[in-house]
């Protein structure tokens, strides 16, 4: 599968443009949406002033000072956020490139015009010739066509785009390599795919998630009772006899309030969905992204997603007295005019195994191929009559072989075929039975253990397949699913998926077919495959732009990274706070109350340095957690239980002690330096 490679956080092709947006972003209208430093700015903006007009007994210097890192703690906050968006509008640029003024062959009677692509509407058709690109996103009606799509999915490999089936919609800015198709317009200027990828990827129409919504609300209910408590402190100095400056209280505001999460959690969403764009996913919203972090099932096709795709010969079962080889030949000669994979899989069964030489059928040989109505396909030669097909068929065909001792014979080998999680296909030779072919779902390498690694993370998986139930039942035990839905058509897809949502549980599928439509609408995390039909991308909320089903399990992940980001810097941050009141409120109140001084464990030096330590401390940790929000913390599959227990102890623990550590040092070179 393509990906895009992410790029350094640390090229000034990022950087430089990310300062000056950070700058931009000062703009009280911006700032605002942001409340914690929205409130932080204003405090900045008060101690400002009072340089000119205040007269509280601290030195110029120190104030100053403290002006500086509030105003650092906002710039540093606002340069996370611009950050992400910077690395969005890099690749939101390179897919700008790809989307030029094309023009279009517009369809006009029995003729063609050349118009501008974005004069182009919905129910227009377009032909689209070898070396041309498509000029809008829009559905194959006419034709088959090589497709080049790597402009917008950074895989090179051509795709094949046809009339009807689930393989008919393209998107604009990709080049067809060969024939030629016409494409009906799905939608109208500026609101085509890539229209909607590169505003994605940009971060313009970036809604926050109800998480985000909610700690954006407990952020602001925290600073709001901070800033109560605070406004109170000058009453309770005033009856100890004292008074604490304006300046120190609005620090001891900044250093309460949860700053460092209030900093970094719009970047944490950002980065969340641009980590998923550069696996080629398309989430339409984040809400989708942090879904899938927290699913209970997947539904996932048994073709092409936990099977290669293609079935396997993997033995010959002869019958009534034939010999293997007798039926290894006759299946060979039966498939060598047969150019699909399970054909060409028996021509190479039957040279590996009997070493049947025949390379090519004789002059004269007559190929009757496969239809959907006799489901029998072989070849005639010199009056020999040889037919492969499903088993049901070649005795209908052949009625006279039915009642004998090698079609029960047959019949019994059919049904170990089916309980093995075969396929079986009988050959015949001028009316009698040779045997089987067993066809094997071969599953896919490592499928297994990426399924263990889903049921550590509690999500149950379960495989969707039109076989029979015996048949699903052996590949769903080899494959290690937890359960299996066979012969499943697609309503049962869609009860199914309420009923698991009816329980509670939030449920992922992923399909590529116009009746596929209805689940992926129905579905928490609908992920629709880009080679699919248009019904199928509007219908899901993520679009996999490699058409890979097996991702599905990789967005499982990146949600729980995104969840789990958010929370582990949300349990740093607090617990960071909870080391920087034991640096700054001894040093605030020991002169009103001698006895705090027991609380300076840190043993700092004077409550100027204190104070001072702990606002740069509050300032610098920002940057220094942007390469960990951006990057997201790495996730493993465990349980919820040792989960929380990991995070406490890293992020918990490590957001206690960095302060004291950080603080400490900080102060021995303001001390040293004479800062304060």
């Amino acid at each position: 599968m393509a990906r895009t490679p992410a790029k350094s956080l640390f090229t000034a092709d990022l950087i430089v443009p990310a300062i000056g947006d950070a700058f931009r972003k000062l703009n009280p209208k911006e700032l605002i949406r942001n409340p914690v430093m929205f409130t932080t700015a204003i405090v900045a903006t008060l101690l400002t002033l009072l340089l000119v007009v205040g007269h509280d007994g601290l030195g110029i210097g120190f104030k100053l000072q403290l002006v500086i890192w509030l105003w650092l703690t906002v710039l540093f906050g606002t340069f996370a956020e611009a950050i992400a968006e910077g690395r969005g509008k890099a690749q939101a640029a390179s897919l700008r490139a790809t989307k030029a003024e094309l023009t279009a062959k517009r369809v006009k009677g029995a003729g063609v015009e050349d118009v501008a692509a974005s004069a182009l509407r919905i129910g227009d058709v377009v032909v689209v010739e070898t070396g041309e690109l498509i000029p809008s996103d829009g559905e194959v009606v006419e034709g088959v066509a090589s497709v080049n799509e790597a402009a917008i999915t950074g895989e090179s490999a051509p795709v094949i785009r046809e009339a009807g089936g689930d393989r008919s919609a393209v998107t604009a800015g990709t080049r067809v390599l060969s024939d030629r198709i016409k494409v009906r317009v799905t939608v109208n200027p500026g609101q085509g795919f890539l229209d909607r990828m590169i505003a994605l990827v940009e971060g313009a129409e970036r809604q926050k998630t109800p998480n985000e919504i909610a700690l954006t609300i407990l952020l602001v209910g925290l600073t709001i009772i901070f800033l109560i408590a605070v406004a109170t402190i000058p009453g309770f100095a005033s009856y100890a006899g004292g008074s604490i400056p304006v300046a120190m209280l609005a620090a001891l505001l900044i250093t309460l309030i949860p700053t460092t999460i209030a900093a970094l959690l719009s970047a944490i969403g950002i980065a969340g969905m641009d980590r998923l764009v550069r696996f080629n996913v398309l989430a339409k919203s984040g809400r989708a992204v942090e879904a899938a972090g927290d699913i209970d099932v997947l539904l996932l096709d048994k073709t092409g997603t936990i099977t290669v795709g293609d079935r396997q010969a993997s033995e010959f079962r002869a019958v009534g007295g034939a010999s293997q080889t007798d039926l290894a030949e006759a299946a060979l000669l039966a498939s060598l005019a047969d150019e699909t994979p399970e054909g060409r899989s028996i021509v190479v069964l039957a040279r590996e195994q009997f070493a049947v030489t025949t390379t090519a059928l004789p002059a004269g040989a007559e190929v009757i191929p496969f239809t959907a109505q006799t489901r029998i396909s072989g070849v005639q030669i010199a009056g020999s009559l040889i037919q492969k097909g499903a088993v049901d068929s070649i005795l209908r065909a052949n009625p006279g072989a039915g009642e004998t001792a090698a079609a029960t014979e047959l019949r019994r080998i059919t049904d170990e075929i089916a309980r093995a999680g075969g396929t079986p296909l009988a050959v015949a030779q001028d009316g009698r039975l040779l045997g089987a072919i067993f066809l094997k779902d071969v599953v896919k390498a490592g499928i297994r253990e990426r399924f263990g690694e889903l049921r550590q993370m509690g999500i149950r998986t379960v495989m969707i397949t039109g076989d029979n139930p015996l048949t699903a039942a052996a590949i769903a035990a080899e494959a290690g699913v937890d359960d299996f839905l066979a012969q499943a058509t697609p309503e049962d897809k869609l009860a199914l998926i309420r009923k698991e949502q009816e329980g509670g549980r939030l449920v992922a599928m992923c399909g590529d077919g116009t009746n596929d439509a209805p689940a992926l609408a129905q579905a928490d995390v609908g992920v629709a495959m880009n080679t699919g039909t248009q019904a199928a991308r509007e219908a899901g909320n993520m679009v996999d732009l490699d058409s890979d089903p097996t991702k599905l399990i990789e967005v499982v992940g990146l949600g729980k990274q995104l969840l789990m980001t958010r929370g582990a810097l949300t349990t740093f941050s607090v617990a960071n706070d909870v080391a920087k009141y034991f640096a700054i409120i001894p040093a605030m109140f020991v002169v009103l109350y001698p006895g705090l001084a027991v609380l300076n464990v840190m043993g700092l030096a004077t409550p100027q340095s204190a104070i001072l330590s702990a606002i740069i401390f509050n300032a610098l940790i920002i940057p220094l957690l942007v390469p960990l929000a951006l990057k997201g913390v790495a996730y493993k599959p465990m349980g919820a239980g040792p989960l929380l227990a990991r995070n406490l102890a890293v992020y918990g623990l490590g957001g206690l002690v960095a302060p004291f550590i950080g603080i400490k040092i900080i102060d021995l070179a303001v001390t040293g330096l004479g800062l304060a």
